[in-house]
């Protein structure tokens, strides 16, 4: 938890990007790399970018840029912030970069949505309400903090479900990101009851394994979880997708017990934190959508 964070101040042109994301047109990342080290991270492909030879974890790159141009060119359009870095990681609280970016695009009629696991997001609720549509989103995979704090080194879980709180109680449209689920220990029921009643949406997303992390994670369960090694070999090595079409059905039926509504791969950022919580399915890999879509 007290690793050493190698941090460097960067020049770049743009700090605005088209994106090819399910969620926003734009994406917008105020830093390069992540404190929060999480071993599942898939953004952890981003270090062949910097010249760092540090462990994705170990470095964040501040970037600097100079004042955003043709500002009104992103009315109506959705900037996601966070999609490849956490906006409000420790370093947000010195450099204020992601508060620096939400000043200079106040009133320019985008349309913001934010990805975090902190709730140093509450130091912006003023900045937020100058948006006229803003989505607060917080990342969850487990109520169990020990497992937690193996997969990662942001805030507590009971911090983030009390950020969720907070804005929601400001009126500010929140979704909750259990992602991603692992299979056999992420308990989806037990998540979606905890936070209900502050989430706009509440997003599902299935752990992918892919890259260098892919044999860390399958070493760690089958140390710490053994039982459930057979099943991620299955999942893992043989491709079989049974597992996320069952729970698939499973969230359907949930949802309709706890009277919520049940989409797949959708979103709608003019949902208001009044509106009943939507159930989403953000399942991204193609077999998995369209094996759900077929139902």
């Amino acid at each position: 938890m007290g690793r050493r964070v190698k941090r460097r101040e960067v020049e770049v042109k743009s700090i605005i990007n088209k994106s090819n994301l399910p969620v926003g047109d734009y994406s917008l990342n105020p830093y390069t790399g992540c404190s929060h080290g999480c071993r599942y991270c898939y953004a952890s492909f981003m270090k062949r970018f910097t010249a760092h030879n540090e462990a994705w974890g170990s470095f964040v790159d501040v970037k600097i840029w100079d004042e955003i141009k043709r500002k009104e060119r992103f009315r109506d359009k959705e900037i996601f912030i966070g999609s490849v870095t956490d906006p409000y990681m420790a370093e947000e609280e010195e450099y204020r970069r992601t508060r620096h970016v939400l000043e200079e695009l106040a009133g320019s009629g985008a349309r913001i949505s934010i990805q975090t696991k902190s709730d140093l997001v509450l130091r912006d609720i003023d900045l937020f309400k100058k948006f006229d549509h803003c989505r607060i989103g917080i990342s969850i995979n487990s109520l169990d903090e020990s497992f937690r704090e193996d997969m990662d080194r942001a805030p507590s879980i009971e911090r983030r479900i009390r950020a969720l709180e907070v804005l929601h109680s400001e009126e500010i449209a929140t979704s909750c990101f259990i992602s991603p689920i692992f299979p056999g220990i992420t308990d989806v029921e037990a998540i979606v009851r905890r936070v209900k009643d502050f989430s706009s949406f509440i997003w599902l997303e299935n752990l992918n394994l892919r890259g260098s992390f892919k044999s860390d994670i399958l070493s760690y369960i089958g140390s710490r979880y053994p039982s459930l090694s057979m099943l991620y070999d299955a999942i893992y090595r043989r491709g079989d997708l049974s597992y996320w079409e069952e729970l698939d059905l499973r969230m359907r039926e949930f949802s309709r017990e706890m009277g919520m509504e049940y989409w797949i791969n959708s979103d709608d950022l003019s949902r208001s934190a009044s509106m009943p919580t939507v159930l989403v399915n953000y399942f991204y890999h193609e077999k998995i959508k369209k094996s759900a879509n077929k139902r």
